[in-house]
């Protein structure tokens, strides 16, 4: 059975940080691309940012120089690390594993449950 677990998530003041984390089981996870998606209420789901089997990073361009995206395969673990969050942040974070990592998401085999984040002006 599948599983990505995220955690990490709350409510934190304007210019403050999180750290997501996802723990994925019942997969390779070294063969797998890994990603964060993210949902705010009314909108679409979109990508905040994707790393490669071989650890190379994108970005979605409003939190580039921001957000920091890295892997642990050892302990079959993503993080974003989310630094100078601002309201326009507020979303339900997802966790996405799969063949590579793209704006549609058509790629994603596997998705997380899903860990609010609120940053508040």
């Amino acid at each position: 059975q599948v599983q990505l677990v995220e955690s990490g998530g709350g409510l934190v003041q304007a210019g403050g940080s999180l750290r997501l984390s996802c723990v994925a089981s019942g997969i390779i996870f070294s063969s797998n691309a890994m990603g964060w998606y993210r949902q705010a209420p009314g909108k679409q789901r979109d990508l905040v940012a994707g790393i490669s089997r071989s650890g190379n990073t994108n970005y979605e361009d409003s939190v580039k120089g921001r957000f920091n995206i890295s892997r642990d395969n050892a302990k079959n673990t993503v993080y974003l690390q989310m630094n100078n969050l601002k309201p326009e942040d507020t979303a339900v974070y997802y966790c996405a594993a799969g063949v590579m990592i793209s704006n549609s998401g058509s790629f994603i085999r596997y998705w997380g449950q899903g860990t609010q984040v609120t940053v508040s002006s």
